[in-house]
């Protein structure tokens, strides 16, 4: 729950962003016709994302035995290097996607084209959308289902709140830092991804565990345990792993620190959206 809760809050609030950012030149530009289109774009993207979400589901749910183990495996692995991809490219990214997005609005409301307002919106959010189905697909198969479903829907009405804060200039939040400490988190959670994605790949024979169990930890901490639970949801724990599954998890960690470094917030970074004025997104 608390990693799915994690995952939804981090790429909702992204998406609540890139809205606000959207919003923010509507109003500036006085063309409050166009919203509706922007706000269809949004409902529009959010319903096919849950349908992936309920797709990948159902698959999961429907295979067994082999197919299972791959099917998880494989989908892990997808998990973590998107996500992976989308952290260190936001770091990289993120200022020129809202100069890109600020500029795209601003032509679109120029023309008045309700068409391109709401393709700006559905293909924003959508992204993020699928990214999130992905995501808590992947991180039910360490986890109940129910609480995955719990955590991620808390996760995303949490990010819808701290966006409309941040939009209407009511709540100011440190993005930056945000990101960069969320960044860190669900690294962590993506090595435990890999980790896991490899164990269920060892289970399904396409991966040698060469030593498996390599330990077993479970005497002391028991991965059924209320600790063992979360450090399993959250980093992939596992009290017996193969030796495959530690290297692939030691690869990936030792991997993404090369291109993780830690940087100094400035105080532009503080407010990221404003009702009606300059609009900021830092980057992650």
């Amino acid at each position: 729950m608390a990693a799915a809760f994690l995952l939804a809050l981090r790429e909702g609030l992204e998406a609540a962003l890139v809205v606000g950012v959207a919003m923010s030149v509507l109003a500036r530009m006085r063309r409050d016709e166009l919203r509706s289109a922007a706000w269809a774009g949004v409902a529009v993207a959010a319903l096919l994302s849950a349908f992936v979400g309920a797709g990948l589901t159902w698959v999961g749910a429907e295979v067994e035995g082999q197919a299972e183990e791959i099917f998880e495996g494989v989908t892990m692995l997808l998990a973590a290097g998107l996500l992976t991809w989308m952290i260190l490219w936001m770091r990289s990214q993120g200022r020129e996607i809202q100069r890109r997005l600020e500029l795209d609005v601003r032509q679109a409301a120029l023309k008045g084209h309700r068409r391109a307002v709401f393709a700006i919106t559905f293909f924003a959010v959508l992204r993020e959308g699928v990214e999130t189905a992905i995501f808590l697909t992947a991180a039910a198969f360490r986890s109940d289902a129910s609480g995955t479903l719990v955590g991620g829907l808390a996760g995303l009405a949490t990010a819808v709140l701290l966006g409309w804060g941040l939009y209407s200039a009511t709540l100011r939040l440190n993005i930056r830092t945000f990101f960069q400490v969320t960044g860190v988190l669900l690294l962590l959670f993506a090595a435990g991804l890999v980790g896991h994605g490899v164990h269920e790949l060892n289970e399904a024979g396409l991966i040698p565990g060469l030593i498996d169990p390599i330990w077993d930890v479970s005497g002391v901490l028991a991965e059924d345990s209320p600790l063992g639970a979360l450090l399993k949801a959250l980093f992939g724990y596992n009290a017996n792993p193969s030796l495959t599954e530690v290297l692939a998890y030691i690869t990936y960690l030792l991997s993404v620190s090369l291109f993780v470094r830690p940087s100094r917030p400035r105080p532009a970074d503080l407010a990221p959206v404003a009702n009606g004025g300059a609009a900021s997104q830092p980057r992650s």
